[in-house]
C-alpha cells in the first residue's frame, strides 16, 4: 500500500495516524504557505478521503495493534486467566504431622506443621502473580493479581452489569411532566439542547 502513494500522501496519512487534525498533517506534508485555512481545509477533506490514504491509515492502525498486541481478544484472555485463577496452580500446602521435641524419656513428642511449597517459576505463569516474597523472618508472602477487578472488568465488557436509577420528583414525590405549551421556539431549542448534554454526560459516565 506504501507504494502507491506519493510521498506527500505517505507523509499526510502518517499525520492522520499519529493524530494531527486534517489541517495540521496536511499543512506538515504539502506546502501550504500561499494557502488560505479554508483552502487548506478542503484540500485536507479531500485527502482524508481518498481511498488510498484511508486505506494507509488503516494499515498503520492495524500495525500498531499488531506491536502491541492490545487486541481486545488478548485483553479479556489476561483478565480471564486473573479472574479464574487458582492458588493450588501456584502453591501445594498441607498439614504435616513432625516431631518438635522429645519427653524426659526421649520419646518424641510430636506436633503439626504447615508445609507450603511454591511451585519452580518455570512451571507457573508469572504474568498472573503480582508479589512474591521472603520477609525477614522467614515469613512467605505470595499474592495473586485481584480477581475480583478482572471478573469486574470481563462482566462490564459482556454487559452482565446493567446500572439502574430511580428518579423520583421534589421530595420524593411523583415526577410532574413539563408542559411545553407555552414556550417559544428558541426556549425548546435550549431545553432540547440540555437534554441531548444530558444524555451524552450519562453515556460517557
Amino acid at each position: 500500500m506504501k507504494d502507491k502513494l506519493t510521498i506527500k500522501q505517505e507523509k499526510y496519512a502518517q499525520g492522520l495516524f499519529s493524530g494531527l487534525s486534517q489541517r495540521e498533517a496536511y499543512k506538515q506534508a504539502y506546502d501550504c504557505e500561499n494557502m488560505t485555512d479554508k483552502t487548506i481545509d478542503e484540500a485536507a477533506c479531500r485527502g482524508a478521503a481518498d481511498c488510498k490514504v484511508i486505506a494507509r491509515v488503516n494499515e498503520l492502525q492495524d500495525e500498531l495493534k499488531y506491536r502491541n498486541m492490545a487486541t481486545t481478544e488478548r485483553v479479556l484472555t489476561e483478565y480471564a486467566k486473573i479472574g479464574f485463577a487458582d492458588i493450588k496452580d501456584f502453591l501445594a500446602f498441607r498439614t504435616e504431622k513432625t516431631v518438635v521435641d522429645h519427653d524426659e524419656e526421649g520419646q518424641p513428642i510430636y506436633g503439626y506443621k504447615q508445609i507450603v511449597e511454591v511451585k519452580p517459576s518455570e512451571e507457573i505463569d508469572g504474568t498472573m502473580v503480582n508479589e512474591v516474597s521472603i520477609g525477614r523472618d522467614g515469613t512467605l508472602k505470595f499474592k495473586l493479581h485481584d480477581k475480583k477487578a478482572a471478573l469486574d472488568m470481563i462482566g462490564k465488557h459482556l454487559g452482565m452489569f446493567t446500572e439502574k436509577m430511580e428518579i423520583t420528583g421534589a421530595n420524593g414525590g411523583p415526577i410532574e411532566l413539563l408542559d411545553v405549551s407555552s414556550l417559544d421556539d428558541e426556549e425548546l431549542e435550549r431545553l432540547i439542547a440540555v437534554a441531548d448534554k444530558l444524555k451524552v454526560n450519562k453515556s460517557d459516565s
